[in-house]
């Protein structure tokens, strides 16, 4: 995911940061472990920054635990909902920036599959307990899957040695398509699922366009580069002196629809002509 963190050091540079001279970026990555962030906030801490950036939703409440001094910026799902701030207007604390989630984004990644897998009836969801934005996504699902007349097959993940067995299930489940609900691990472990649904040929769609991009089947959601290009105007407004409690939290406005024809193909499916016509990107 470097090019996303590109976008932000770039967005700095448009605002006249120089790295290393007018600016200094200590960069951690958890690598998908999200038992190292707490460790990673606190030596982050410790360098005495002026502003700290979380790029997911479990970083931010690590970050959120750790300090109530230090600001903030944070690209997140549902942060009222977390409990990063007290709401989208007026964050209150030390703790804004941008959300990626909306109820109609699940919703919708439903849809899709419902529209693109002829007879579609049961879907799989891969997605863990431990995280805790997954217990919102999941309960959006459940609503959607209702009005769709399908049902749902939890897949809880929570280590890369986990995958496996959840294809297994899936499989054994007669599930006949994959929803993948965003976190650390399965953003890092991405070729994996993407192989895995190849082989168990399973539909799915998933939440960044880095999943299509890498063979996966398509993608709805939030676009992270502008995210985090957003994060870096916030960072840039704090250091001239506002306030995380005054800065309101942005929530997306669009969402971008990629599909790879390619993956359709191998999986014996036709892409709907409507949906082409709505993707924003259509890999072939």
């Amino acid at each position: 995911m470097g090019h996303i963190f590109a976008a932000f050091r770039q967005r700095l540079t448009e605002l006249g940061y120089v790295e290393g001279r007018s600016i200094a970026l200590e960069v951690r990555w958890a690598e998908g472990r999200a038992e190292r962030l707490p460790g990673l906030v606190t030596e982050l801490i410790g360098l005495k920054l002026d502003v700290l950036v979380a790029g997911n939703s479990v970083a931010a409440i690590a970050a959120k635990n750790a300090t109530h001094t230090i600001p903030i910026v944070m690209v997140a799902a549902d942060p009222v909902g977390l409990g990063l701030v007290e709401n989208l207007a007026r964050p209150g604390g030390n703790v804004t920036g941008l959300s990626y989630f909306n109820e109609a984004m699940i919703a919708r990644r439903l849809q899709l599959l419902k529209e693109m897998t002829p007879g579609l009836a049961r879907i799989a969801v891969m997605k863990n307990s431990t995280v805790s934005i997954h217990a919102t996504f999941w309960r959006t699902a459940e609503v959607a899957a209702r009005t769709l007349g399908v049902s749902l097959q939890p897949l809880e993940v929570g280590r890369p040695e986990d995958f496996d067995a959840a294809f297994a299930a899936a499989t054994g489940g007669n599930a006949q398509a994959l929803i993948v609900f965003d976190d650390v691990l399965t953003i890092v472990h991405r070729p994996r699922i993407i192989a895995l649904a190849a082989a168990h040929r399973l539909p799915a769609v998933y939440g960044l366009r880095e999943f299509p991009k890498d063979g996966g089947l398509m993608s709805f959601g939030a676009s992270f580069v502008i995210l985090f290009r957003r994060a870096a105007t916030y960072v840039d407004k704090i250091l001239k002196g506002a306030k995380p409690a005054d800065l309101p939290v942005e929530q997306p406005t669009t969402f971008e629809l990629v599909i790879n024809s390619k993956t359709a193909n191998a999986l014996g499916l036709t892409v709907p002509p409507t949906l082409l016509a709505q993707a924003d990107e259509v890999i072939e």
